[in-house]
């Protein structure tokens, strides 16, 4: 989302009035994307209400003005002239991953590979195209999505059904006979590129190929969306509340412990939080296109250096960090390979560390195993503990972002109920974005929001689309999972709702869903326990009754950066056995339960961890909990209260009174949003 602080009313009025209508949402992205940036600097809190308001009518103009996507992409042309690329290159197979080169989970359109050879546009999936074949690997969540968008040219692959194999072993079984398969490196990293390879090899194929040209950047051609440049920002200690030379000396600690020359970063997000850095190169996450080599005694980021303001090159000289262009990364990694190479015959090799999600052509071009130790990125461990600033700023956005929520679900209710208006799904996000957009240090969305109505609340991660969403229906369960991005902090909360007469079944299986919320929220458990021993705590109502639900329990949430922020969750991935949760961490605890065809439940509040007293310390560990700072009630109408302990209904009016004191002031003279704030949190 941009920053329009800066431009005068009647500037942002004549922006809004002379876009032209674009074609498809996804233009109207792209127009979105161009508007004119005037200034990185905070927001006056004076100015926001006016100009998010004159925001919010231009988003909706644009918004208005997207027609419904065809759903199916012709991809015949698109995968001939891929298929001809290959045979140049001797290439039999060729993998398009999903990701970007920095393993984003967002990524921006110039990096949408996947989706422009394929037509499918879900966040996860890997297509793979042969000589005579195509075929695109997806989850759950988005089955029925590719069984839309693929063209007959595409096999779909639907991964955890059983006797469907994985995209890796479609490719092995495909190599069989000395065929070779082509990736980009940049797009994959070392461990899977090794396994694949070797899988490949044991079913006979030739094994894996790096292919440092992207070929379906070559198909595109000229077609392809150029790379953002949007301005970088300082975020200050305000918001930071700890400095760059103070994270810089930490990350050199973990260096000298690991007996490493240098740590080449790669991620994007970490980038931003080591030098206090935000920009908007993708959608919904404030982060910008760089990499970063750090050394026992030098910093340097690699960035495009018109995106830097004097503010922030002032900054990063500071802070002993020199800039160089983005582009100049993988030369300068040469230059660390062949330093390495020339110290190889001593005992100790010069050693270099890159965090485990790098890329497989980072690690290549730094000298390989020899010379790269992949690692748990010890600056996402590091920045996954929130400092005091940024967990009490977590507090604090999560108050006005309650409020924002509170006043939208008084506000549809109103509307469905009184005023019985026919609002479609994406009508209703948007003036939730418009209520978001009111409350002070609002940025954008941290991510699409969820806004669901019966049968379409049960896919997991269903979107909206403008003119092909459901109206609202009030006597179906209602589903809004939506956040935001503040200067102070990122929200992520899903609300499960009921405007009309729900049934005993649907109220049984909401409290079923709060009653794990709620236990886990109450949880007590020792220093050194891991996401995945927690989660079962979150599923043991459902289990009682042979439910439960397909996703993770919970996730690592940044401080104005990305909303699924690792390496902890809640969950049963083996990634969280391994990691243990730790006082200053936030995620997100979001049980639910799916009646596909009928409705989806999912109750989400984000956490943080801390140290709770308890009255003994067995093995002489401190003790953890949860503190939850979402602060938006539970539907009344879908609680079944037969089925709470006295305890779980302490806790919930505890739960309402503590949001009661925070919205103090925020609906004064709004007598529909604090009629409905009451009546939610009226004790049990």
């Amino acid at each position: 989302m941009r920053n329009f602080w800066s431009f005068p009313s009647s500037c942002l009025t004549a922006v809004a009035s002379s876009v032209p209508r674009p074609a498809s949402r996804s233009q109207a992205a792209r127009v979105l994307h161009n508007l004119p940036r005037a200034s990185t600097a905070f927001p006056q809190p004076s100015r926001s209400t006016r100009a998010f308001s004159l925001t919010s009518r231009l988003f909706q103009h644009l918004r208005a003005a997207s027609d419904e996507e065809t759903m199916t992409v012709n991809t015949t042309d698109r995968l001939a002239a891929l298929r001809s690329l290959m045979k140049e290159r001797n290439v039999d197979i060729y993998v398009v991953p999903s990701e970007d080169s920095h393993a984003s989970e967002y990524i921006a359109e110039c990096d949408a590979r996947r989706a422009f050879i394929s037509g499918f546009t879900g966040s996860a999936g890997t297509a793979v195209v042969t000589l005579d074949k195509a075929a695109l690997a997806t989850d759950g969540r988005y089955f029925n999505q590719a069984s839309k968008q693929l063209d007959e040219n595409w096999h779909l692959l639907k991964t955890g059904l059983q006797d469907v194999p994985t995209w890796q072993e479609w490719t092995a079984d495909e190599s069989a006979g000395g065929k070779s398969v082509g990736i980009d490196p940049t797009l994959i990293s070392p461990a899977v590129a090794d396994k694949l390879d070797g899988d490949i090899k044991k079913h006979g194929g030739a094994g894996l190929k790096a292919i440092n040209e992207n070929l379906v950047d070559l198909v595109w051609g000229d077609s392809r969306p150029p790379r953002p440049s949007e301005p970088v920002f300082l975020l200050g200690a305000k918001y930071s509340g700890k400095g760059t030379a103070e994270k810089l000396t930490n990350l050199r600690k973990e260096l000298e412990k690991k007996k490493a020359a240098a740590f080449v970063v790669s991620m994007l997000d970490e980038i931003a939080w080591l030098f206090n850095l935000r920009g908007n190169d993708i959608t919904y996450n404030p982060v910008f296109f760089s990499y970063a080599i750090v050394t026992k005694d030098s910093a340097t980021l690699y960035v495009d250096e018109s995106k830097l303001n004097d503010e922030v090159k002032q900054y990063l000289a500071e802070n002993g960090t020199g800039i160089k262009p983005y582009n100049d990364l993988f030369k300068d990694t040469e230059i660390l390979a062949n330093a390495a190479k020339s110290t190889s015959e001593s005992d100790k090799p010069t050693k270099y560390l890159v965090s485990n999600k790098a890329s497989w052509a980072l690690k290549l071009a730094l000298g390989g195993e020899k010379h790269v130790d992949e690692v748990r990125s010890p600056i996402g461990d590091a920045k996954a503990i929130k400092n005091e600033t940024e967990l009490e700023g977590m507090r604090r956005c999560h108050i006005r972002d309650g409020a924002a929520l509170i006043k939208y679900f008084a506000w549809l209710e109103d509307q469905l109920i009184n005023k019985k208006a026919k609002l479609d799904e994406v009508e209703a996000a948007d003036q939730l974005e418009q209520f978001r957009s009111e409350q002070a240090d609002f940025v954008g969305l941290s991510f699409d929001t969820i806004s669901s109505t019966g049968p379409n609340g049960a896919i997991i991660h269903y979107k909206p689309e403008r003119g092909a969403c459901s109206v609202i229906n009030p006597n179906a369960i209602y589903l809004c999972d939506s956040g935001a991005q503040f200067y102070d902090g990122t929200t992520d909360v899903t609300r499960t709702l009921h405007f009309g007469q729900p049934t005993d079944a649907e109220r049984k299986s909401y409290t079923l869903v709060l009653k794990g919320n709620i236990a886990l929220d109450m949880a007590v458990f020792p220093k050194g326990t891991s996401g995945f021993a927690l989660d079962a705590l979150a599923r043991q109502f459902l289990w009682k009754y042979g439910l439960d639900y397909r996703h993770g329990t919970g996730h690592g949430v940044g401080s104005f950066l990305n909303v699924h922020e690792g390496p902890i969750g809640i969950g049963t991935r083996k990634a969280y056995i391994d990691v243990p949760l730790a006082p200053g961490n936030v995620l997100s605890i979001e049980p639910g339960y799916y009646e596909d065809g009928n409705y989806g439940i999912r109750i989400e509040n984000l956490a943080i961890v801390r140290e709770v007293k308890t009255e003994h310390q067995f093995g002489d560990k401190p003790y953890l909990g949860f503190e939850h700072v979402t602060m938006v009630p539970y539907c009344r109408k879908l609680i079944d209260e037969s089925l709470l302990t006295q305890e779980e209904k302490d806790w919930l009016n505890k739960s309402n009174k503590e949001i009661r004191k925070n919205m103090a002031g925020y609906f004064d003279g709004d007598q529909l949003t604090t009629e409905w704030l009451l009546r939610e949190t009226s004790p049990f």
